[in-house]
Formats: structure tokens, sequence, C-alpha cells
């Protein structure tokens, strides 16, 4: 008798085996990018109004844990200082780091080391000059941050009667916002007006993450379904070779 090549519950044994290897490996990818995720990503709820239009209130952001060392020129931060708010993560913009002077403003726009900066991520009507201060020099190891509602956000503007002039530590920054995920807003633009003030920051593997979970659901489901999808199609052809008329070989 020749070999028998398919098995009780429908398709081939190659075609089951293959099923079961993708269902395998769609539950490492789809764990494993979760896992990752969940290591290099901390959820923030937003609850407050001085990042719009970037980030509104109620707006739910994954931020990559990153060392204040890593903090670039127009990164949004979390960062925690006692000093501004009582052991409660803020949320704002890095507009200059150690070494900087910044200043506001020269025909309506923020100065870094004495370049104007373009910010296309303020809200259209909402000049730079509404947060007009003098200049500051920042310590090494420090930032100075802005919100992107340059009206109503209390940030290093609002400090500057303090000793450290408004700046905080960076070691304080415990992460970096990626991205808005609630509403899906999606990755957050990088601010090319400090392009020329040296290196911007590199988005983090969010994509990376998404495409495994994605892939791995995708391959779950494909495996997954093959069984009942060639069980039906056995089904039907064996149903076929029933009806078929008597003396036909």
């Amino acid at each position: 008798m020749g070999e028998r090549i398919r098995t009780e519950g429908g398709g081939s044994s190659v075609g089951q085996r293959l099923s079961g290897i993708a269902v395998a490996l769609g539950l490492v990818l789809f764990l494993g990018g979760f896992a990752w995720g969940a290591v290099v990503y901390r959820p923030y709820t937003v609850p407050t109004p001085s990042m719009t239009p970037t980030i509104d209130v109620g707006d739910r952001v994954l931020a990559q844990r990153v060392d204040g060392s890593q903090v670039r020129r127009g990164d949004v931060v979390v960062f925690t200082d006692k000093t501004w708010v009582q052991n409660a993560p803020v949320v704002k913009r890095v507009v200059a780091v150690g070494g900087d002077t910044v200043a506001c403003c020269t025909d309506g726009k923020l100065t870094v080391n004495g370049k104007e900066i373009d910010e296309p991520y303020l809200a259209q009507g909402s000049p730079a000059e509404i947060t007009n201060f003098p200049e500051v020099t920042v310590p090494k190891g420090r930032l100075f941050l802005l919100g992107d509602e340059r009206q109503g956000s209390l940030d290093s503007t609002a400090h500057l009667t303090d000793a450290a002039r408004g700046t905080v530590d960076a070691s304080t920054v415990t992460a970096r916002v990626d991205a808005v995920v609630w509403p899906m807003k999606g990755m957050l633009e990088r601010p090319t007006g400090f392009e020329a003030l040296g290196a911007l920051s590199q988005p983090g593997p969010l994509r990376t993450v998404v495409g495994l979970i994605v892939a791995g659901a995708v391959l779950v489901f494909a495996g997954g379904a093959y069984g009942p999808i060639a069980k039906r199609a056995a089904g039907r052809s064996r149903a076929g070779a029933r009806t078929e008329p008597a003396g036909v070989r």
C-alpha cells in the first residue's frame, strides 16, 4: 500500500507540521515583542495641556527608558524634580543642554547659541515670544525645558529666579517620549530646527517591537487556521468522491 499522506484531522502531515512551526514561531515573536516593549518602554498619561498640540490632555504616551546623558535638544522627556512638582513625573521639551545659551525672543523665535530655532510643533498663532526671557547659560549636566504650549506651561521659565535658573539636572530624566499611542497619533517627529546645533536623538525600537507583535499574531492566526481549513477542504473532497457516478474510473 502507498504511504498515507493525510491525517485524520485533514490536511497533509507536512502541512500540519508547518502550521505547528508557524504557531510556535508566531508565539515567540508575539510574546517576545511584548516583553521587549515592556523592558524598553513605559506608558504615561499626560494630565496637563502644557505640551499641546504635540500631546493633549489625557493622551497616553510611550516613553523609552533612557539615561539623562542620552538626551538631545528637541527631545520630549519625562523627568521628576521635587522643586517643580513633588514626586510626580513631568513631560517637557528639551531646548538647551549643558553649555548652551538660550533666550527668547529674536524675531519672534527662540534662540540657542545665537541661532534662531524653527519650532513647527508650536500651535499656529502661538508665537514663541509669549515666553520672553533673558539669556540663560545652562550649566554642564543640566537641561533647559519648555512646554509646547508656551502660554500656560510651568516650565523652566517659571523657575528662572531659582538658584539653578530654571534648569534641571539631566539625571532626573527617566524616559524620552517616542509616540502618542492613545489616541493613535503615532511617532513624534524629530525637531529638525535643532539639527544645526548637533545630532538629534534617534527614534527608539517601537516600530520594530510593533512589527514583531503583528508578525507573530499573523503567524499564530495563519498556523492555527490551517487545520480547520484543511479539514473542511478534505470533507468537501470526500463528499465529492461519494457522489461520483458509478463506473467512472
